[in-house]
């Protein structure tokens, strides 16, 4: 059933002010799925953001999306800022996600113009990806005790990781049917369910083929083994099921101090090292914006940033001339 606000709460009928705010965020998520194809990490960051924001208004007696202003969402970004101190990019996208929720129920004809469309956050400081060296990966990658079936796997996601610069979730929903080997050395993972819905070929090299054999072959078997029924997964927890995207964020957690102190080791910190390596030994931008499955190149090239950093870093220590000690001119020889 379809119907239009006019003023602040018109035509709700006998549902209640609080059905009406939480069914239009139902609605709209929905509406991101089936009609968007967006992925169920979107969805969930929707719902999430929406319904802080549902919380907030019901405190302040507004319980209805026609009576949502921009004072309220001023107030809102204000909140997040000031007393719950939440960084800059998660208070952008929340602010993200009221301008999307609040331009569909224009569409709807729920309200008739968006509270949101003029909302100002905190501006963000570009922060460039954080990527390991190529020496702490190594490090990472044999971190794995592959003596056991959970090691075998852990070093098999590594190295999949690693080498196809896959993120988390795409990683945990992978299946058998989805690797492919094309040699003893090389092979292929089938992303079936990309940022976006899209679909995408990701490569493999020797390192992570050897790794997933071996898992094939020794370590997923047993883990197969504790569930009532086969599982199609490649990658499997301890109870036989599906390896959750929670689950992999574990694994980096404990192997993550193998490899820095500094800072933490997370999935996606492999994804960026694995693009900034790239770029390091001369790939193509356009060639790793492919096997990142990003859209828009400029997306790929915040990794160049984070070349060029180095470039200049390892020029200023080895080149003479750029050196921060004075260097004194040789005398020419007199004639």
């Amino acid at each position: 059933m379809r119907w239009r606000m006019m003023g602040q709460d018109a035509d709700l009928g006998k549902r209640s002010n609080r059905e009406a705010m939480e069914e239009w965020i139902d609605r709209f998520t929905e509406h991101l799925a089936s009609v968007r194809g967006a992925s169920i990490h979107t969805i969930r960051a929707y719902a999430e953001d929406l319904a802080q924001f549902a919380a907030f208004g019901r405190e302040q007696g507004v319980l209805t999306p026609g009576r949502v202003d921009a004072p309220l969402l001023r107030a809102f970004i204000a909140d997040l800022t000031t007393d719950k101190g939440l960084a800059r990019a998660s208070v952008a996208r929340k602010a993200a996600s009221l301008r999307a929720f609040f331009r569909f129920l224009v569409r709807r004809g729920a309200v008739e113009r968006s509270p949101a469309q003029n909302i100002v956050t905190p501006r963000q400081k570009p922060a460039l990806p954080k990527a390991i060296g190529e020496d702490a990966v190594t490090a990472l990658l044999y971190a794995p005790d592959s003596s056991t079936p959970d090691g075998l796997r852990d070093r098999a996601i590594l190295e999949t990781l690693y080498a196809s610069g896959l993120r988390a979730g795409e990683l945990v929903a992978l299946e058998t049917t989805d690797v492919s080997f094309t040699s003893l050395e090389e092979g292929t993972v089938r992303v079936r369910q990309g940022k976006g819905g899209k679909e995408r070929i990701a490569l493999l090299g020797r390192s992570a083929v050897a790794a997933l054999k071996e898992y094939q072959e020794k370590g997923r078997p047993i883990q197969q083994s504790a569930a009532k029924k086969p599982v199609p997964a490649l990658f499997l927890n301890r109870f036989g099921g599906r390896l959750s995207d929670r689950g992999v964020r574990r694994l980096f957690d404990k192997y993550c101090l193998t490899v820095s102190e500094s800072h933490k080791v997370t999935p996606h910190t492999l994804r960026h090292s694995f693009a900034t390596h790239l770029l390091d030994h001369g790939a193509d931008l356009r060639v790793v914006q492919e096997l990142l499955g990003h859209a828009d190149l400029a997306t790929t090239q915040i990794y160049t940033h984070v070349s060029v950093k180095r470039l200049k870093d390892v020029y200023n220590s080895a080149h003479p001339a750029a050196s921060h000690d004075k260097i004194e001119p040789t005398p020419a020889p007199n004639p």
